[in-house]
């Protein structure tokens, strides 16, 4: 019994390897399970047993793959800075993206019945961070919508480089990031630091309403784009003076 369940393992295992095979080779991503069959060397009604279809089997290849891109990813030490961590993730996620084009589309471009495993495995990974950092008290918004925000950009973000054949350093990659990273996570907080009184919230929320991009009177784009990130963080609630959180 046990010999016939290792030997399903190795048929499976063998079926997953032939078809990853082909992905990566594939210039469209396209291929055949009779090409799998072929390069596995097994029948067709063998892959059905073991996949069901030919989503089946793209679904397990996509598991088989991003598992091991996760493994060597949560064996990195972390850096002891959450934003930096949160950068080098980013990073990490969008050269998977590019450097795997084929896998990519299957986890995040193809309209199967819901997403992928791997896609909701990397999404949950995500939610984790964004409630460490919630927890830290770094957070704009709720961990949530934080997580909904940086996974829309980096999949956003990661197709692209992948549609216009760009390579995963390219500029836009960055500025994206630093964007989402400014608009999710804020600074630490300072100990002894005054409270910001509820009326400086609402005085720099309309001031960073008002403040339009680019230049402003005698400041520059660079110095305007500070001040609507000071703004941004002085607009965030917090303690009221004294203490007292209501």
């Amino acid at each position: 019994m046990a010999k016939e369940a290792s030997s399903a393992q190795r048929t499976r295992a063998l079926i997953i390897e032939a078809a990853a095979d082909l992905l990566a080779a594939s210039p469209s991503g396209e291929f055949s399970t009779r090409e799998v069959c072929v390069a596995a060397g097994v029948a067709a009604p063998t892959l059905y047993h073991h996949f069901g279809d030919k989503d089946g089997l793209l679904r397990e290849v996509a598991a088989d793959r991003f598992s091991r891109y996760l493994a060597r990813k949560q064996a990195r030490e972390t850096t002891g800075d959450p934003v930096e961590d949160f950068r080098r993730g980013w990073d990490t996620h969008v050269e998977f993206g590019v450097t795997n084009p084929a896998l990519y589309a299957i986890m995040y471009g193809r309209l199967m019945d819901g997403l992928t495993a791997p896609a909701e495995h990397a999404h949950a990974v995500l939610v984790a961070m964004m409630r460490d950092l919630e927890r830290a008290g770094r957070l704009r918004v709720p961990a949530g919508t934080a997580a909904d925000m940086v996974s829309s950009a980096a999949v956003g973000v990661t197709l692209h480089l992948v549609r216009t054949r760009a390579a995963a350093d390219d500029q836009l990659s960055a500025l994206v990031r630093d964007a989402v990273t400014a608009a999710v996570i804020g600074p630490p907080a300072v100990p002894g630091a005054a409270s910001v009184t509820p009326g400086l919230v609402r005085a720099a929320a309309r001031l960073e309403a008002e403040m339009p991009h680019g230049s402003v009177g005698t400041l520059r784009a660079s110095e305007a784009a500070l001040l609507r990130e000071w703004l941004a963080q002085l607009a965030v609630p917090g303690p009221t003076a004294g203490g007292d959180p209501s």
